[in-house]
């Protein structure tokens, strides 16, 4: 069998473009980039409804002074008089349910389709936010039933946005439509830990929760309205964009029809490259990500409304850095370098210069370089980031939901254990006790730069080709049949023995 004139496998750029569709500037005029700027703001509040609890928690258990009309200043106790293991067991709680949902969510997009069960996932996870006062109110045991629900519902969100890309973007763009969504995350970290802080100070802690809720439920209704499941379910898609698309993604088996390869999956090295990697880079941004508010109390002495703005300096540097790499990504892939060599380039390069500024955060006396080295250290993530969180659409992509679902089911334990583990470390409080924090962290991330280097791969592998040559899963589906008879006109498709 043989396909004409530009369908490719899927997973690879074809060799001669059906279409030139690069949106240039005017990127808003292509739906594949409005679907990334969509995902972009459902991972703005994953993480912002993730997160909020790590300053709230400060808030919940802080006393403050206030000053009654004649001029007195008493001393209001804290609300919840929770010791550091209970505080690190109510953080951590989030992660036990987070993790149970990571490949059923993968299998799940595979089969009913990402946008769905991405959107009914966070809107899920918005509206227990809202009631997590209340509930917070009733008990301990309760707060952390509630984060264990949230964690089962958000835990779909990840391995859910690879099926999405399974079906909107094209091999060439892979780096760049990714990281414009997953850079959703550190933002939604940069704005919402320094707002909860002023929400907190100024409003009180609860107003955190409803506040970020709220928004997370009205995203859920736009999401609904302007993201479909396919390209060619979406009534505003041009039809030069649509037959881009498909062209480029041909041959992609249905996973529906398709029998997992599980064996495969768990025997993989390069699969496993990932699991390494992702994992490293967790661990390092879990342990900051839920504790950095109350290093910044504990250690650098900051007021709370200081720490949430200082604690958001490390996301802000890698937000960016992870749309810059991105696209550096990407156009490295359009020249000389292989994929593989793209992917491990970014991620061993980022690993390494974490651990030496893990290292120095470790060691320094001074409260600004260690902010300083702690902004960098996260900020470099982003390279890491543009690399293997699209390292499985290169390998398996017809496989990239339930392989994301695989990688952070390991990659959740981080958030699992690290704040157990900083829970029992830093009881006293002191320098030295972070200290330790810091150097585990650089330890991890050099571990994983070494296996990932050794191991990962950027091509597709054997087990992912299976179906790649049946002539029964090459479809180019259209709208109408004005746009099949231009499909057919256009790539002049043709199959014979």
């Amino acid at each position: 069998m043989c396909v004409k004139q530009g369908a490719t496998a899927y997973g690879s750029t074809p060799s001669t473009p059906i279409v030139d569709i690069s949106p240039g500037w005017r990127f808003w005029r292509r739906r594949r980039y409005m679907v990334a700027a969509m995902a972009f703001l459902g991972f703005f509040n994953v993480y912002a409804l993730r997160v909020n609890l790590s300053v709230a928690i400060v808030a919940m258990t802080t006393a403050t002074t206030t000053t009654l009309a004649n001029g007195t200043t008493v001393e209001v106790p804290a609300e919840f008089d929770w010791d550091s293991k209970t505080r690190g067991l109510i953080l951590s709680s989030f992660f036990y349910g987070y993790i149970v949902t990571q490949v059923p969510g993968g299998w799940l997009a595979a089969r009913v389709g990402g946008s769905r069960v991405y959107g009914v996932g966070l809107a899920a996870t918005a509206l227990l936010t809202v009631l997590t006062p209340p509930i917070a109110r009733a008990g301990t045991a309760w707060i952390i039933a509630v984060r264990i629900v949230e964690g089962l519902f958000e835990g779909v969100t990840y391995p859910c946005i690879h099926a999405v890309w399974a079906r909107w973007a094209p091999p060439a763009e892979r780096s760049r439509l990714a990281t414009i969504a997953f850079s959703g995350s550190y933002a939604g970290t940069v704005v919402s830990l320094p707002l909860s802080g002023v929400l907190a100070a100024q409003l009180g802690w609860p107003s955190i929760f409803y506040i970020f809720g709220v928004a997370a439920l009205v995203w859920y209704g736009f999401w609904l309205y302007l993201v479909k499941e396919n390209p060619e379910d979406d009534p505003r898609i041009s039809r030069e964009e649509l037959l881009y698309i498909q062209s480029t993604l041909a041959t992609v088996p249905d996973p529906k029809l398709t029998q997992q390869p599980w064996g495969k999956f768990l025997t993989s090295m390069p699969v496993w490259a990932i699991v390494a990697a992702h994992f490293s880079e967790n661990w390092g941004f879990y342990t900051l990500l839920t504790q950095l508010p109350t290093f910044m109390k504990d250690v650098l002495q900051v007021e709370i409304e200081q720490s949430g703005l200082l604690s958001a300096l490390p996301y802000i540097c890698m937000s960016v850095i992870l749309q810059a790499a991105g696209h550096f990504a990407d156009w490295l892939r359009a020249g000389k370098m292989s994929t593989t060599a793209v992917r491990k380039l970014f991620n061993c390069g980022a690993f390494i210069s974490q651990t030496i500024f893990m290292m120095i955060a470790a060691y320094t006396m001074s409260p600004w370089a260690i902010v300083l080295c702690i902004t960098i250290a996260v900020g470099l993530g982003g390279f890491a980031w543009s690399a293997f969180s699209v390292n499985h659409l290169d390998i398996a992509p017809q496989y990239a939901s339930i392989l994301m679902g695989i990688s952070n089911t390991v990659a959740t334990l981080p958030g699992m254990i690290s704040p157990h583990i900083t829970g029992y470390i830093v009881q006293d409080k002191t320098p030295s006790q972070w200290r330790i924090v810091f150097i585990i962290s650089s330890t991890i991330y050099l571990v994983g730069a070494i296996i990932y280097g050794t191991f990962a791969s950027g091509e597709r592998q054997s087990w992912a080709e299976d179906n790649a040559s049946n002539p029964s899963n090459i479809s180019i589906k259209t709208k109408n049949e004005d746009l099949n008879a231009y499909t057919n006109e256009t790539l002049d498709l043709s199959l014979s023995e």
